[in-house]
Formats: C-alpha cells, sequence, structure tokens
C-alpha cells in the first residue's frame, strides 16, 4: 500500500477552511474581513460547501450564526486534524535546526584551502548527518546542469540569476618570490620590471593566460608576465616559486606561511592589488538544501564578518531586498542579489573561472 493513499480535493479544503473562520469570527461580516474577501462571495462559497456535502453546517440569521449539529462535530474534527497538521509543520524545525542529507558544492582550489579546510572538522562534528560532496575545480561549471547545489567562486563571476553571499572580505594579490630567486635576479623596483624577469603565468579556468593585475583603480597595471613556467593551480605555482623557479602571483592569504617563514618574500608591496571577494551562490528561487545555510554561517564566523539575518520561516538565502545591518553589502561581506553585482569590487577582467 502506498503510504499517501488518501487524494483530496484542495477546493474542498479551502472551503472547509472557509466554514472554521466563520464559525471562529462568529460572523459573515467579519471573517470576510479576516479572509479579504466580500459577505457575499464568503456566503457564496458556504453554500457550495454544503451543497457538494449535502447538509446543512450552519444556521445563520441577520443577527448570529451557529453549528448545526453536523457542523458543529465536522467543525470539532476538522480543528483536530488542523492541530496535527500544525503538530507536523512545527516538527520541520529539526531538520532546520539538524540539517541531514548530501550537500553537493563546486569550489575553486584557493577557496577550498582558505574557507572550507578550516571549518571542516567543526561543521562535521556539529552536523554528523550533512555528507559535504566537495568538488574542487577552477574551471566555471553550471551548478544547476551538473547537479551541484552551491558553488564557491570570486564576486565577479558570479552568474546574474544567482543569489551571491560574500565569504570574506576583498582579498588582495600580491607578487611573490623566493630569497634566492632574488639574489640571482635581482628585485624589482617597478611592475615594468617583471616583463624582462623569469615569471609562473597564470592559466584560468577557461584555459587562457591570466594578465597579472597590479595597483587599483587609475594606477591599475596589467602585465603579460613571461617565463619558464605555466600553472593553472596555485599549489604547484607556489610550489614552483619556493624552488627559485620564477615571480609568482597569488593571492596574498595563500602565502602566509610561506611569507612568515621566509620561503617566499612579497615584491612591491606598495603594488598590492585588491580584488572581489570569495563568494557562495546558490539559485534564487529554490529553498537552499539542508546544511548550506550553516555552513555559510560557519565560514562568516571563521572570517570574522557579521552574522547574516536569514528570513524567519523558511531557512531560505537572502533575497534582494532582504539584506540588513548585519548583511550591508560585499564591502562589508554582505549579500549581493541576482543581477545586482554593482556593490561588488569590479574588475574588468577576471581571475579564474
Amino acid at each position: 500500500m502506498s503510504r499517501f493513499p488518501v487524494t483530496f480535493d484542495p477546493k474542498l479544503f479551502s472551503d472547509l477552511c472557509v466554514f472554521l473562520s466563520i464559525l471562529r469570527c462568529g460572523s459573515m461580516s467579519r471573517a470576510a474581513i479576516d479572509l479579504g474577501v466580500t459577505t457575499s462571495a464568503l456566503s457564496h462559497r458556504l453554500r457550495k460547501l454544503e451543497a457538494s456535502l449535502g447538509i446543512r453546517l450552519i444556521n445563520r440569521s441577520s443577527r448570529s450564526i451557529r453549528p448545526t449539529t453536523a457542523g458543529a462535530m465536522l467543525a470539532g474534527q476538522l480543528q483536530q486534524g488542523f492541530e496535527a497538521i500544525a503538530e507536523s509543520v512545527r516538527a520541520l524545525e529539526q531538520y532546520r535546526q539538524y540539517p541531514a542529507g548530501k550537500l553537493r558544492l563546486n569550489v575553486l582550489r584557493d577557496a577550498a584551502c582558505l574557507l572550507l579546510n578550516p571549518v571542516i572538522r567543526d561543521y562535521g562534528l556539529q552536523f554528523p548527518n550533512v555528507h559535504l560532496d566537495v568538488t574542487v575545480d577552477d574551471r566555471f561549471v553550471d551548478i544547476v546542469g551538473d547537479g551541484f547545489d552551491a558553488g564557491i567562486r570570486y564576486g565577479d563571476r558570479v552568474p546574474q540569476d544567482m543569489v551571491g553571499l560574500a565569504l570574506t572580505s576583498p582579498l588582495n594579490w600580491v607578487v611573490v618570490a623566493s630569497p634566492e630567486l632574488l639574489e640571482r635576479v635581482g628585485r624589482p623596483d617597478t611592475p615594468q620590471q617583471l616583463l624582462d624577469l623569469p615569471c609562473i603565468q597564470m592559466r584560468v579556468g577557461d584555459n587562457s593566460a591570466f594578465p597579472w593585475e597590479l595597483g587599483n583603480a587609475d594606477a591599475l597595471i596589467r602585465l603579460d608576465v613571461r617565463g619558464p613556467l605555466c600553472a593553472n593551480e596555485t599549489e604547484h605555482s607556489l610550489a614552483a616559486a619556493i624552488r627559485g623557479v620564477g615571480f609568482a602571483y597569488c593571492l596574498e592569504r595563500r602565502v602566509t606561511s610561506e611569507v612568515r617563514e621566509g620561503r617566499l618574500e612579497i615584491v612591491l608591496p606598495q603594488w598590492a592589488s585588491t580584488g572581489p571577494c570569495f563568494m557562495i551562490y546558490y539559485p534564487s528561487r529554490r529553498q537552499p538544501p539542508s546544511g548550506l545555510r550553516q555552513l555559510i554561517d560557519m565560514i562568516r564566523s571563521n572570517e570574522r564578518l557579521a552574522p547574516v539575518e536569514w528570513p524567519r520561516g523558511n531557512g531560505a538565502l537572502p533575497e534582494s531586498g532582504e539584506a540588513t545591518d548585519h548583511a550591508p553589502g560585499i564591502e562589508q561581506g554582505g549579500l549581493v542579489a541576482a543581477g545586482d553585482r554593482s556593490r561588488s569590487p569590479q574588475r574588468p577582467g577576471s581571475r579564474h573561472g
């Protein structure tokens, strides 16, 4: 036998709700106001219900309404049924508080290293019933078409039909080199001097070479550097830079430990370039999958960003117009809704897919 064998006419269900509203309000006029319809329309709905059931449910006069014996019996049973429905809906709250199921993410390599890795243990301990299925890939993909629940990309690469939520502050990009390389070829004083020095080129998600961007605003310079190596992955690029193969271009946050340990040095620090933050994005007209909201909150907390004020009741991601003082805009790590990227630090180019 099917677990859900009962079929029910939704129109009849609606009319039964009208019937209960009339009894609760104690008059046709008050019930009409409560439901936002005219009294005549409400009277018509009641007559139609009584006709379909073949029995009178309410005795009414110009001054009062009273349920018939059959109407009182029906009202009592309906009340019990609606209370059961309400309890079932309340029980769903546990799935918002204690998410379960598979959460599929498509994530840039640097984002996986900087954002997911630091929280993955605590997330697993707090939400043991969520199975994170993470694909680390710098290629741009259609997350809906490829079956992912959400993606993490740079803010200027989030598709316009998605809702994006900032996971970090804007990100700094720097040029780095090993002490051995600097001793061998010298330290550049200007960005243009990099054109005559060995550099590790970047190949981005669409397999094209990406020019290095140094400086900001009107001082922004793009350099088509050359060198003995072209890499499409930060780990490989930095490993080569540490061995003195060439200068490398990367997120400043990716080389914190290497710089602290003296394996790499930041070159031309005054030409550090600020780019878009990392954003997580998700189809704007769908409910977020179980566990996504909790993962966003945990990453933002680890990044010391203000908490998101989520809409109450349905657990959905914030939509356009729902950003609050806790998520005022991408500069403070907040919301950028579908079709509105104007608040993100825009770059003429894109670093990765």
